[in-house]
């Protein structure tokens, strides 16, 4: 995003293999995103269906005609299937990653575990987020494949992650600003203490629910404010959420709790 702050572009449930998977939505999200020329491309996950190595050299192949120079991409619990991890490492290295952006962190966790649809992160994920928050002035934001908080209209709700009430509790005292998900292919946005967290929905999959449509996320990060737009491959664009880009430092004091979890 040239001059005009910093741009990421977030896709999140691409599941090439299903039977659902449109490649022209795929394709044009592709289209659409290399003409605004982000800054960063996060990919969060359930990029296959099963995990299998055809889907993810398959998905590979999609995601090199991105033009962005830096992505970061973590897997999903289907990309955690049949041993699906080893062949996300080949393809797309290390499952936890940080970018550094001038003014901007973002910390991506793995949040899938093997054969399970259910999500977790442990306390060697918490350790190893705090341990990439190395600028406590910049604008931080965390990325992982499962729900952090229920969505509406997501069914019989059981897919936040198994320790979410620890993981939100730890990203309030390092002042996260922002947190991004997919998963259950329902966009939305929720406010939660003093950031926000932000579901992507699919972006090429026609198994969704209700109403809703395959998307992806935009976010503007200015030198005052964040704006998150949703963009529907096709169609149009909707402003979701702007609030202002407020940095804030670590809290200095941490619960016995959350201390015993992150030491």
């Amino acid at each position: 995003m040239k001059g005009k702050g910093l741009r990421i572009a977030h896709i999140s449930d691409i599941h090439v293999g299903s039977f659902h998977f449109v490649s022209n939505l795929l394709n044009r999200a592709v289209v659409e995103i290399n003409e605004m020329e982000p800054d960063l491309v996060m990919v969060t996950g359930d990029l296959t269906n099963e995990g299998f190595r055809q889907q993810y050299s398959a998905v590979r192949a999609y995601l090199n005609n991105i033009e962005c120079e830096t992505m970061s991409v973590i897997p999903g619990n289907h990309d955690s299937r049949n041993v699906g991890y080893v062949h996300f490492e080949d393809f797309f290295g290390s499952r936890n990653s940080a970018v550094y952006l001038p003014g901007v962190t973002v910390v991506a966790l793995d949040s899938s575990q093997p054969d399970l649809n259910e999500g977790r992160l442990g306390r060697q994920n918490y350790r190893w987020m705090v341990e990439k928050f190395t600028k406590p002035d910049d604008f931080k934001i965390v990325a992982l494949h499962h729900h952090l908080l229920p969505l509406p209209g997501a069914g019989r709700e059981r897919n936040i992650i198994e320790d979410a009430g620890d993981f939100l509790q730890l990203l309030v005292e390092q002042g996260v600003n922002l947190a991004l998900s997919g998963h259950k292919h329902v966009p939305h946005a929720w406010r939660f203490e003093d950031f926000y967290v932000v579901n992507a929905g699919t972006v090429s999959s026609l198994r969704v629910r209700g109403y809703a449509r395959p998307c992806y996320e935009v976010l503007d990060i200015y030198a005052d404010r964040c704006v998150v737009t949703r963009k529907f491959p096709f169609g149009e664009s909707v402003e979701v959420v702007s609030f202002p880009k407020e940095t804030k430092p670590p809290s200095p004091k941490k619960s016995s709790a959350t201390e015993r979890l992150v030491i």
